[in-house]
């Protein structure tokens, strides 16, 4: 579970920022984490760089040992508009609960390589060492196991790739099941791994490997479709064989992964090519239909079903860039609400999205669909850097507050700053039309 992530100097970012998901007005009964956050803002506010910072940190964490090239160093992105931020180092932290303790995992990288890396956990609420990294000289815990091992790995780790991720390669041990002693550096690996970063479903055709394949997971998914009142009453798997060669359809990419790390499956001459038809009920009886043939919301609806049933099946965070695309707002109230609820989503997986949807700021049938530590925004200055901040920065009103209403007057920030005037001028200068070239 995800507390904090904080991080700088990444796009439009040039200060830290901490975007803080401890509860703000809970108990000490409930989680220690919330379970969902919405991030609004104006268009290039920062939302999306904000997720790609998230998604920057997991990436690297997992590639970075296979990314290594002599001579051309990390291939961050960093603050452009002054030229000290494109030589000043780039950090991202999160502090994470795994297995009931806290673990702070960090590093900080520039232009040439990785400059610092370190990670501590907190059994009995005691901060202790696993490991610290400054260039290429590395500090172990007391409780560090295999030291022989950790020194091996540290002595073949690039400069330019991350211990945590070399480690990763390199220890193949299986984790005992009914292991009594933590883990840490495997246990933080392993959260990155669960972790989706995505923005738009790249839906191609009629298959996916992440299709659920238990009969409980496919009713799940078809219970939903019908739910969302899509026209979907079932959805049906068809088998045909490849007679020619042909790219791996109903592909869902994960953008938080560069390009050079996709691989391009394909269908090969002869194998069986599993579809996925959707049927909907006509007045003669059922009409199945190809999944382009969906709309795009029916196919935007599909991809984030599946893959939030299998973050809510197997626990882990997943980032959502622009949420409420091509979906009508009560669907994405009923998403949010998955995750929220303890009964959806026993093993406390997180929802981390952007929006635009002011409607989200509001209620459902007297429900709020996101609570107060449930909101942030992000802001753009007068020098192109964002700010990302809570909606708990503002005190509420005493007679409540009408968050929908109050965020599209400005009350919160975060909103365009939108001059008619300049809409007007730029109408203006087009000049008088001509009807009949128009005609």
């Amino acid at each position: 579970m995800l507390l904090s992530f904080r991080f700088a100097n990444h796009r439009s970012f040039r200060d830290e920022q901490h975007l803080n998901l401890t509860p703000a007005y809970r108990s000490a009964e409930h989680d220690q984490a919330v379970r969902v956050v919405g991030i609004f803002g104006a268009n290039a506010s920062g939302k999306s760089n904000c997720l790609h910072a998230l998604g920057f940190m997991r990436r690297f964490v997992i590639f970075s040992d296979r990314e290594v090239e002599p001579g051309l160093g990390v291939a961050r992105e960093p603050y452009r508009m002054t030229a000290d931020s494109l030589e000043a180092p780039s950090h991202y932290v999160v502090d994470l609960e795994l297995n009931g303790i806290r673990h702070t995992y960090g590093y900080t990288v520039d232009n040439d390589g990785v400059l610092d890396e370190w990670l501590y956990h907190y059994p009995l609420r005691r901060k202790r060492r696993v490991f610290e990294r400054n260039g290429d000289s590395f500090a172990w815990g007391d409780e560090s196991g295999q030291r022989a091992l950790l020194e091996r790995i540290a002595e073949v780790t690039a400069p330019t790739a991350l211990f945590l991720s070399t480690i990763a390669r390199f220890d193949h041990r299986q984790a005992a099941p009914d292991r009594v002693e933590p883990e840490p550096l495997r246990d933080v690996y392993r959260w990155f791994q669960r972790m989706r970063n995505r923005s738009q479903p790249q839906l191609s055709g009629g298959y996916r490997s992440g299709w659920p394949d238990s009969d409980a997971g496919r009713r799940a998914l078809v219970e939903l479709l019908r739910a969302a009142d899509v026209g979907i009453v079932d959805v049906v798997e068809v088998t045909s064989t490849v007679t020619d060669e042909q790219p791996l359809l109903f592909r869902l990419e994960d953008p938080s992964i560069g390009r050079g790390m996709r691989r391009n499956a394909r269908n090969r001459v002869g194998q069986e090519r599993k579809r996925l038809k959707f049927a909907h009920q006509g007045p003669a009886g059922e009409v199945q239909f190809e999944l382009a043939e969906e709309s795009t919301g029916t196919q935007q609806l599909l991809g984030l079903a599946i893959e939030a049933a299998e973050i809510l099946g197997e626990g882990g965070t997943m980032c959502v860039d622009e949420i409420d695309a091509s979906l009508h707002p009560l669907l994405t109230a009923r998403l949010i609400a998955l995750f929220r609820s303890t009964t959806s989503n026993p093993r406390g997986s997180q929802l981390i999205f952007t929006s635009h949807d002011a409607a989200l700021l509001g209620t459902i049938d007297t429900e709020e669909i996101l609570h107060r530590d449930e909101i942030w925004f992000t802001e753009k200055d007068a020098d192109g850097a964002s700010t990302l901040y809570p909606l708990t920065d503002f005190k509420p009103r005493k007679e409540g507050e009408n968050r929908q209403r109050r965020y599209l007057n400005g009350n919160y920030g975060a909103v365009p700053d939108l001059s008619a005037y300049l809409f007007e001028q730029a109408l203006a200068a087009r000049g008088p039309v001509d009807d009949e070239a128009a005609d």
